[in-house]
């Protein structure tokens, strides 16, 4: 079982944005209601850096959500103030989940003290002084600094979710591969810790209808490596049926792929061809393009 944190409440959204920027809650309570009757752990809640009234919005988001559902909140802004607003306002499914907090130096200390202060639980993001970490090692020399920051501050490794960025097949595949590699060393560095994931990251720049495949290896291939939760989009049925444990045949073949065995591709269903050639682009076996499916 694999946690889900929806993610279509986004400010980005041609929809949910305007809709934001209105405080016209009946779309927005729609979409919350879609997403908690798909099966979503947590509900996302983008509106991004907003500098201008993010308090408010926040504050206002939060409110009119938990007027339609329970699910906690998954806050997510780089605007301080507007995340305390949202936790203050945040009363109702649990625990909300800061998301996120990075290690770059002025936004740890913070970031942990808002978390603290309000008993959230949190996402500690994998961005330091220097941006992106350049492969698994870089990451967990940050991981294990916002771990102890964070424990310095009373917060046990249980409530910390580490997010070590995932990036877009279509760039740089070490990047991609050094996450996944990254998943699988995180309970040695801090035991207790959970991991969360953006999924839609490694399907950025590749053709819409070619997203879902992307996304869909790649949480199974996290999953072996010990993947607790990811962001996910709760409108794909799949996806989420793959979060509950469901079609477990498709789990084992990617865990098969991915320890090197040879698949006889002859005797599979197109479907289970889908996620073989999708996993060998997903390590590095082979190389990226928008017909990797046809070859």
């Amino acid at each position: 079982m694999i946690a889900t944190i929806a993610e279509s409440i986004n400010i980005m959204s041609k929809t949910i944005g305007p809709a934001m920027k209105e405080k016209n809650a009946k779309p927005i309570q729609d979409m919350a209601i879609a997403e908690a009757q798909a099966g979503a752990t947590f509900l996302d809640v983008n509106i991004g850096p907003a500098r201008k009234g993010g308090a408010e919005m926040m504050e206002w988001l939060v409110t009119s959500i938990h007027e339609v559902v329970d699910l906690p909140l998954s806050l997510d802004t780089t605007n301080l103030e507007a995340m305390e607003a949202g936790l203050k306002a945040h009363k109702k499914g649990g625990r909300p989940l800061v998301n996120s907090v990075s290690c770059q130096p002025d936004r740890l200390e913070p970031g942990v003290n808002l978390v603290k202060k309000y008993n959230a639980l949190m996402v500690g993001l994998l961005w330091g002084a220097d941006g992106m970490p350049r492969d698994a090692n870089e990451r967990a020399a940050l991981a294990v600094d916002l771990i102890y920051k964070a424990n310095e501050k009373g917060i046990p490794n249980e409530d910390i979710f580490i997010d070590p960025i995932a990036t877009p097949v279509s760039g740089e595949i070490n990047q991609v591969v050094a996450c996944t590699e990254f998943m699988g060393m995180l309970q040695d560095l801090g035991p207790g810790c959970k991991s969360i994931v953006g999924l839609s990251n490694v399907s950025n720049g590749t053709p819409a209808d070619l997203r879902p495949y992307l996304n869909r290896a790649y949480m199974l291939m996290l999953h072996k490596q010990g993947l607790y939760s990811a962001i996910v989009d709760a409108y794909d049925k799949e996806i989420m049926a793959l979060a509950k444990g469901e079609m477990p045949e498709l789990y084992d073949l990617v865990c098969t792929v991915m320890a090197g065995q040879t698949v006889a591709m002859a005797g599979l269903s197109e479907k289970e061809k889908q996620y073989v050639k999708t996993v060998n682009v997903l390590m590095g076996k082979n190389l990226y393009s928008h017909s990797w499916l046809e070859l």
